[in-house]
């Protein structure tokens, strides 16, 4: 690992730690390091439990500009989604077991059945607002670092 890496990991940190350090906790981080060396960090909620991962971001009507869902699988497996009762666009990032980005899906249409997938298994599934992807210059095999996951 290069030190520029590292540095640029731990801004992205303290950028989302600055304001939780009073009460000494840390919002969970998803940081997806691109290929130009860059790293762009949203702050998750983790749906780790299956009634979370079937409840995800329905019923919800916005999602910070860079905050997210994670949801963690207990192994790595071909994942497929729905958007139902789901009232924002997403992009839905598939990551595999090591932590590489699989494929994702773009600005995902609410309220729509679905099944929303890609080609290969993924552990977990990083959720975040339509055409982020785009926007961030986010590819197929970035690399995604996880922190302060409670």
């Amino acid at each position: 690992m290069n030190k520029w890496y590292l540095l640029l990991v731990l801004v992205c940190a303290t950028v989302f730690t600055f304001g939780f350090t009073a009460c000494g906790k840390r919002p969970p981080a998803a940081c997806i390091e691109k290929k130009d060396g860059s790293v762009v960090c949203v702050s998750v909620e983790t749906a780790r439990t299956q009634s979370q991962r079937q409840l995800g971001l329905m019923y919800r009507r916005q999602l910070g500009r860079d905050s997210g869902m994670l949801f963690i699988f207990d192994r790595e497996q071909k994942q497929a989604f729905t958007m139902k009762n789901t009232y924002i666009p997403l992009d839905m990032i598939f990551i595999g077991r090591d932590r590489r980005i699989v494929g994702w899906v773009e600005n995902a249409t609410p309220l729509t059945e679905g099944p929303y997938e890609v080609d290969g298994a993924s552990q977990y599934v990083l959720e975040v607002n339509g055409l982020f992807c785009k926007e961030q210059g986010i590819a197929v095999g970035n690399k995604v670092l996880f922190d302060a996951l409670h």
